[in-house]
């Protein structure tokens, strides 16, 4: 006879039901969820790109420019004559901040025109952590293109401007310390406009903001008596950035660590006011 074994089944195991810990919001999920928001959007490479096309065309434009009045024998205004190599591939900063620096706008106050903010918001409830990571994340990713972008411009430029009077290679005095000062300025423009969208929830206010601080304002301290001007110039966030990139300085202007200094202290003003007004208001 045939004896029938009969096989023990295995009970099934339940899957674990989720922990705390599982949803817990941490700084590191959180910067996780910027850096992903900011690489979907489509504006996000448009933007990026013309930033990096700015500086880098501008650059090797000026450079030419320069180039060939020097061939041809044409004046040149003094400030044009003196350039270097440095000035004249970083010639498309004033170009590529506004790039840069709405697209910081859009990062924040995008998702108020959207109505996002308040997905963001019921996930972070502390609110704050939101504000950090969208402006580190953003400022982060702002330094590198523009450092990537002083750099290819400066080693275009100084190939065009080869054995000229502004010719200067990486290893002469300062270039170093001015390519990574401009990439520095940008990505604090980056996250000044990250601030200001932040802090006016709208695009259109956030961008005129911007444009008026770092170009308006300057024409207009200018209409000032030249007293004044002497004291509040150096200090306007547009010209205490410059000091940072700046090759030379005299005694109009701040040093490169005095320029840094008051530029992150108007960068740390923004910050304070979008934190402010996230904490205080609703969205």
């Amino acid at each position: 006879m045939t004896t029938l074994t009969a096989t023990p089944e295995t009970p099934e195991t339940a899957p674990a039901a989720p922990t705390r810990s599982t949803y817990r919001v941490t700084g590191r999920r959180v910067l996780s969820s910027e850096w992903a928001k900011l690489w979907s959007l489509r504006s996000t490479w448009i933007t990026l790109g013309l930033g990096l096309l700015f500086l880098v065309a501008f650059g090797v434009i000026a450079a030419s420019h320069y180039k060939s009045n020097l061939d041809s024998g044409r004046h040149m205004d003094r400030d044009f004559a003196t350039s270097t190599a440095v000035s004249l591939s970083l010639f498309g900063t004033n170009f590529a901040q506004l790039a840069l620096g709405v697209l910081g706008v859009l990062v924040t106050a995008g998702e108020y025109s959207t109505g996002m903010i308040r997905s963001t918001l019921a996930a972070v409830p502390r609110r704050l952590p939101v504000l950090w990571s969208k402006a580190a994340v953003y400022g982060l990713v702002a330094l590198v293109i523009a450092t990537i972008g002083a750099f290819i411009a400066f080693l275009v430029s100084s190939q065009i401007v080869s054995g000229t009077p502004a010719a200067m290679g990486l290893g002469h005095t300062g270039v170093i310390r001015s390519l990574f000062g401009a990439g520095l300025y940008l990505g604090l423009v980056g996250v000044i406009g990250a601030a200001l969208g932040a802090l006016l929830r709208s695009v259109a206010g956030g961008i005129s903001v911007l444009v008026a601080a770092l170009m308006l304002v300057p024409g207009l301290i200018s209409l000032l008596p030249t007293s004044w001007q002497s004291h509040i110039d150096p200090y306007l966030p547009s010209h205490a950035g410059e000091s940072i990139f700046a090759l030379t300085h005299d005694s109009t202007t701040l040093s490169p660590g005095a320029g840094l200094l008051v530029f992150l202290g108007w960068t740390v003003l923004a910050l304070i006011g979008a934190a402010y007004r996230l904490v205080r208001s609703d969205v």
